[in-house]
């Protein structure tokens, strides 16, 4: 028992008052721990305190990616498809008489008497539009009138002698031969008169043709002539008519467009700077198209309206049937300086501008006659509020009502 009370190690409370006892190993190894525990507790407060000083000071990282994509804007969109729809060309174009007639002189020409025409004025075939003064040409006839008087009454007096020859032929006191001189006579004189009455109504032609006459019914567009002025041949166009009255409108169409139109379609022109709307019918296609910009001529008949002025500016919405076209609503719709567009979602949902020609507009939406094909993703309302490169988080509408 003594033993092994000797040879049990020492308590915790025996080694603090006795340190040096012998075979108390622990009291020995207090020491070493108290110096390395002083540096292990500074290292481990340096090393916290560089840890909160690098989340207070270091830079911001990238957002999380399903934080960044929480903040798009969501925006609604629309696919349009394709829907069948009334077709139309719109193409510009000048207002022109669909017969534009120069009138001028006809004859010899001379100083204008009167003006009876102004521009806007319909006129019948044959009415007199300016007077040239004709004393010259009276006098004229005047004269040859006596000439033709004087014909005929020798014509009368050769008859006359001829007659009362043939009377004495029977009793012998005229030849034969005198009877054939008579007849010649007469026979000249007839001629004379002939003679005299066509010189007559020639003066009397040339006269009828220092007025200046309307060749056709129709409207005057213009009036190049004033009282006093002296004309002549070499003048030119006086006047211009529009024969019958009939306007046009000579459309520029471009060519992959020109298939899809006929006589016969109707159409609605709107001068440029006027809201007022004019109907109108395709009555020609030019057969010829332009190699320099690709476009023909399609000739739009349009009755006459003050409104309607020749050389004038216009645009015409032309029927062209039924086509399959993207159909937006009208909030989609958006325009500018640079004309009609639309801002479509591409790639990596980025906001795109894409320009684009309005076609039927009823009350279904816009009919897209150029610039889609129906498969885009359409901003159906924001577009306003975007511009190119934005991205956006798109949300599908349903699309424009069939």
């Amino acid at each position: 028992m003594t033993m092994n009370a000797h040879n049990a190690p020492p308590s915790p409370a025996s080694a603090e008052v006795f340190p040096f006892t012998p075979g108390a190993e622990p009291v020995a190894e207090a020491p070493a721990r108290r110096r390395w525990l002083k540096p292990a507790l500074i290292a481990l407060a340096v090393g916290l305190a560089g840890v909160a000083g690098w989340k207070a000071f270091a830079p911001a990282g990238k957002p999380p990616a399903a934080a960044a994509a929480s903040n798009l804007p969501e925006v609604t969109v629309i696919v349009p498809g394709s829907t069948m729809m009334a077709d139309t060309v719109v193409a510009p174009g000048s207002i022109a008489a669909r017969r534009d007639a120069a009138v001028g002189v006809q004859g010899e020409g001379g100083r204008v008497v009167r003006v009876l025409v102004e521009p806007g004025q319909r006129v019948a075939a044959g009415q007199v539009l300016a007077q040239i003064d004709r004393q010259v040409q009276t006098q004229e006839i005047a004269q040859l009138s006596a000439s033709v008087r004087q014909a005929e009454a020798e014509a009368r007096l050769a008859e006359a002698n001829l007659a009362r020859a043939e009377s004495l032929v029977a009793k012998g006191f005229i030849s034969r031969a005198d009877i054939d001189q008579r007849t010649a006579t007469r026979d000249g004189a007839v001629a004379r008169v002939g003679v005299a009455r066509a010189q007559l109504a020639a003066a009397r032609e040339r006269a009828e043709r220092l007025d200046v006459r309307s060749p056709a019914a129709g409207l005057i567009l213009a009036r190049n002539i004033e009282a006093g002025q002296v004309v002549g041949p070499g003048n030119g166009g006086l006047f211009r008519l529009a024969e019958g009255g009939m306007l046009e409108m000579r459309a520029q169409v471009a060519e992959q467009d020109l298939a899809r139109l006929q006589p016969g379609r109707t159409a609605v022109v709107t001068p440029v700077g006027s809201s007022e709307r004019y109907q109108g019918k395709v009555w020609l296609i030019d057969p010829l198209i332009d190699p320099a910009n690709r476009q023909g001529i399609v000739r739009i008949q349009l009755d006459y309206a003050p409104g309607l002025r020749v050389g004038a500016f216009a645009r015409a919405r032309i029927d062209a049937g039924q086509a399959s076209r993207p159909l937006l609503p009208q909030s989609a719709v958006l325009a500018d300086a640079q004309g009609n567009f639309v801002m479509v979602v591409g790639k990596d949902d980025r906001v795109e501008r894409r320009a684009i020609e309005v076609g039927t507009i009823g009350d279904n939406g816009v009919g897209i006659a150029n610039g889609l094909n129906g498969t885009e993703r359409v901003v159906a309302s924001a577009g306003a509020f975007l511009k190119p490169g934005d991205k956006i988080k798109p949300v599908m509408a349903a699309a424009a009502t069939r």
